[in-house]
């Protein structure tokens, strides 16, 4: 038994490497520690602080480890990072962030406490880092899980709301139901190649076994099934907006920008690490759902009056947009679905920041009438929201209209020009919804006289009061502002932007 023991080589680790998994999911359980320790102060600052400083120091880990076009193996044969992972990372941490200062006055915080909430907000991030760099299928199925687990309780964590049980009961059901189908897909993948390494699987395919092989393309069908229910593809996007809806409205927007952003990490690492030579196949299935899903997500936020449902499909949409990247399979198409990706983060910020301001005070709850007559009441608040409007719309000077146009170049460049028209066409019946949310915030009621006797005239109402005035609500006026900023930046000085993701692009040619 010793002889067999000593036999036996552990994996070697670069500590440095997964030095951001250790501060997140360190610092899940120091904030669960700290949450033992009686006290408001405790609960309402010290906790979310001590979760922001892990996020802060994974950030800074992130820069360190930062590489372009290095890939540096963390544990071999199942996680690495290279520039594509530390991206990813460094979105998922941001949004973290984002999510914890627009939690810190939520009352469902309180109901869940706050060490649960922000433990299982860090233990998210931790499995979309591992999903971001897995190397596996074995990895990347125990990322996704530890990704979804934590969500599935968050996403109810308001207890006292049967639409957030109702949203995380949803949630449960039909991720269960999408993680059972990767997992089936991810099975068949290894039945026909024999191996569970991305690389070895991508040596396989075309060697050992034949490109049209059915148990093989059976695999990636399910498995793109299974990732399409995590990044909200039509038609696996039916969840998407009774659970926004109904989660509390800090975890929609960090589910809206950093689930997404896992799911499309992992779908170009499979596609492009793993599946290079199926691509003829893959490629216009996935060209057809990106169709779908653009003209089914704009299609259903039309008639939206709830703000979270229609950001919900316009998410649906914008996944659309971002699908092209990965169809082209280039360079320039990784480039521009990070990109996309880190502008998303911005517009989608902004604008559930300002959701979450209006849905505390306003009677109308998160429907379109809270953002009536805005711009006087909150104009703080109705120029973040005008800006992420134009922004996920396309309009020029933003950081949406450079995203786009990156997409549609790439998908020209990829020879898809078809699915570019697609995403113009898209952008086009957006206006519809999003410009109708910029007019009730800047647009005045129009005076009615009615006939009665005296005349009677309906006057516009200001909607102001003091609960209303942005000073309210200091830290989420702060996230709007700075996301609208942020969103403004990209669209003037993309510059810095197009820098990074070039490295970003830089790491598809360590993984063909």
């Amino acid at each position: 038994m010793i002889d067999l023991l000593a036999a036996v080589k552990a994996p070697e680790i670069d500590y440095q490497g997964f030095a951001p998994v250790f501060a997140t999911a360190g610092g899940a359980v120091v904030v669960l520690i700290a949450s033992l320790f009686p006290g408001r102060f405790v609960q309402r600052a010290l906790v979310p602080l001590l979760a922001a400083a892990a996020l802060v120091v994974a950030i800074v880990f992130s820069i360190v480890n930062w590489e372009p076009g290095a890939v540096r193996p963390i544990i071999s044969g199942a996680l690495s990072i290279d520039t594509l992972a530390l991206f990813m990372s460094l979105l998922f941490y941001v949004a973290g962030l984002a999510a914890i200062a627009l939690s810190l006055r939520w009352e469902s915080v309180q109901e869940a406490g706050a060490g649960e909430y922000f433990a299982l907000m860090l233990g998210s991030i931790v499995g979309m880092t591992l999903l971001a760099g897995a190397e596996n299928l074995v990895t990347l199925f125990v990322g996704l899980e530890l990704l979804s687990i934590p969500l599935y309780v968050l996403c109810a964590s308001s207890v006292r709301d049967r639409r957030s049980l109702e949203s995380g009961l949803k949630y449960l059901v039909v991720g269960s139901v999408g993680s059972a189908t990767l997992l089936y897909g991810l099975a068949l993948i290894y039945g026909a190649t024999g191996d569970t390494d991305f690389a070895g699987i991508s040596e396989a395919i075309g060697t050992s076994v034949e490109l049209g092989d059915p148990l093989l393309l059976t695999g990636v069908a399910l498995t793109l099934v299974g990732l399409a229910f995590k990044a909200s593809v039509a038609p696996f996007h039916q969840w998407t907006p009774d659970v926004y809806q109904g989660a509390p409205t800090p975890i929609t927007a960090f589910m809206a920008v950093a689930t997404k952003a896992a799911a499309f990490a992992v779908l170009l690492r499979l596609a492009d690490a793993a599946l290079p030579g199926l691509q003829p196949e893959w490629a216009p299935a996935l060209a057809a759902l990106a169709t779908i899903t653009i003209l089914i997500g704009n299609a259903g936020a039309l008639m939206q009056r709830s703000l979270k449902r229609l950001l919900a499909w316009s998410g649906v949409a914008q996944a659309g947009y971002m699908l092209a990247g990965v169809v082209v399979g280039t360079e320039r198409g990784l480039e521009a679905t990070a990109f996309y990706l880190a502008a998303y983060l911005v517009m989608n910020v902004a604008a559930f920041a300002v959701v979450i301001a209006r849905e505390r005070v306003s009677e109308h709850g998160d429907d379109i009438e809270s953002l009536r007559d805005l711009s006087r009441a909150a104009p703080l608040l109705a120029w973040p929201m005008t800006i992420a409007m134009l922004a996920l719309a396309g309009f020029p000077a933003t950081a949406g209209f450079i995203g786009k146009f990156f997409l549609i170049d790439a998908s020209v460049a990829g020879d898809y020009a078809w699915l570019g028209i697609v995403i113009v066409v898209g952008s086009m019946i957006s206006l519809a919804y999003y410009l109708r949310v910029v007019a009730i915030m800047w647009m005045d009621r129009l005076e009615i006289t009615l006939p009665t006797n005296p005349p009677r005239t309906v006057k516009p109402v200001s909607g102001w009061s003091p609960e209303a005035d942005p000073r309210a609500v200091p830290e989420i006026v702060a996230v709007a502002v700075l996301a609208a900023a942020a969103t403004l930046f990209l669209g003037l000085y993309p510059s810095p932007l197009f820098d990074v993701v070039k490295d970003v692009g830089i790491s598809l040619a360590s993984l063909l």
